[in-house]
């Protein structure tokens, strides 16, 4: 994020509240409780981001997670194209035994 996007972050937060204090004022409250109702607002605001950017980290859906997966999804893909038919039936043979292996221990338990 560049510095301007946060400045209007910043500034739009800050507009908002002004906002909604003025909108409070304008429904019939008196000045301290439009002030107490506009930064319950903001509050509340800044609490449910702060719990969908909790969620996301939790959960690995961030950007970075994103790109470093995209990434290794690449490099994989990279590798698969350049090996011979040979290699790639070789490591496809190695997988199904591992898959059948993995049948036969699951079918003993």
């Amino acid at each position: 994020m560049r510095r301007i996007d946060v400045l209007g972050i910043g500034f739009g937060v800050f507009l908002a509240g002004g906002l909604a204090y003025l909108g409070f004022q304008g429904a019939g409250l008196d000045s301290i409780t439009a002030g107490i109702w506009s930064q319950v607002l903001l509050v509340g605001g800044l609490v449910g981001w702060l719990l969908t950017y909790l969620f996301r980290a939790v959960n690995g859906d961030m950007t970075y997670h994103q790109q470093v997966e995209d990434y290794k999804t690449a490099v994989l893909q990279k590798r698969l194209e350049e090996l011979t038919p040979e290699e790639l039936a070789k490591i496809q043979g190695e997988i199904e035994a591992e898959n059948e292996a993995e049948k036969l221990k699951a079918q003993e338990d």
